[in-house]
Order: structure tokens, then C-alpha cells, then sequence
């Protein structure tokens, strides 16, 4: 079988591509299955934590703000996502979205060199807050962070 987007240049924005879906799809399966247990999250004035509709809604539009930065730090044109279903009609919604959001990530990393994931070293050195290697960390971790704590409740519910 071949290896899977073998065409990328960049071994690192493959693997963190390839990770980021993998963590996303995990943390919508978690919020399902904390709906279907009836879990209910803290109580919070966080805008994101009111529902498990709305921090879904939050996972997969962070998924989308993410590509369009790496994008727009890396000059590559924008990818056509669309934006995230409102929240009302997400649940009926959200794998439809959330399959063509992933076919997205996988295609304008596909020429990305080494080089140009890693920051200036002059940028970096004057405190530059983000590089294209960070970003798409962070893009792996947030779904990670939120199916971590959704298991939680779960596990105590």
C-alpha cells in the first residue's frame, strides 16, 4: 500500500497534516459520544464552552482559521473552505463538513519545503509569535486538548 500523501516535500507539514486529521476526527467522535451520554459541559461565561453544539462549532472553525493562516503566512492562495454550519444545523452537518475541511488541509501543504516550516532566524530571535511548523502544532494539539477534557467528563458523568 502506498504511503499516504507520499508527495509531500516536507516530511514534517506531512506528519502534522496526517496527525491534525487524525486528532480532529477523534475529538468530533468524542463530542458525539458525549452527547449521547448526556453530557453536559461546566458551567463557564467562556462564549465557546455553552453547549457541545457551540465548542464543536469552535473545533472545526479554529480547523478552518488555521489552514487559511498557514496559508496566508506561507503566500499560497486560500483554500475554498467553507465556513463552519451554523450551530443549529451542525449536528446534521458536521460529517459532510468536516470530511471536505480535512480534504482541504491535505492539499496546499503538498509543496511546503523543510525550509520554509521553519522561521527566520532573525524573525524568531525578534520574538515573531508564530512560524508555519507552530501552527500546525498547535492545530494537532487543540482538538487533542478538547477530546482530552471531553473524555474527562465523560469518564465522571
Amino acid at each position: 500500500m502506498p504511503e499516504e500523501l507520499a508527495h509531500y516535500r516536507s516530511r514534517g507539514a506531512r506528519a502534522l497534516v496526517l496527525l491534525h486529521e487524525q486528532q480532529l476526527r477523534q475529538c468530533v467522535e468524542a463530542v458525539k459520544q458525549a452527547k449521547a451520554q448526556g453530557v453536559s459541559l461546566p458551567v463557564t461565561a467562556e462564549e465557546h464552552y455553552q453547549s457541545l453544539d457551540v465548542l464543536l462549532h469552535h473545533i472545526l472553525r479554529s480547523a478552518r482559521i488555521y489552514l487559511l493562516r498557514i496559508c496566508q503566512n506561507l503566500e499560497l492562495p486560500a483554500p475554498e473552505i467553507g465556513p463552519v454550519p451554523d450551530v443549529g444545523d451542525l449536528p446534521a452537518q458536521t460529517d459532510q463538513y468536516l470530511d471536505d475541511l480535512l480534504a482541504r488541509w491535505r492539499l496546499p501543504l503538498a509543496a511546503v519545503t523543510d525550509a520554509q516550516m521553519e522561521p527566520d532566524p532573525e524573525l524568531y530571535f525578534a520574538g515573531m509569535p508564530y512560524w508555519v511548523d507552530a501552527m500546525l502544532e498547535h492545530a494537532v494539539m487543540h482538538p487533542a486538548r478538547h477530546e482530552f477534557q471531553l473524555r474527562e467528563l465523560m469518564r465522571q458523568a
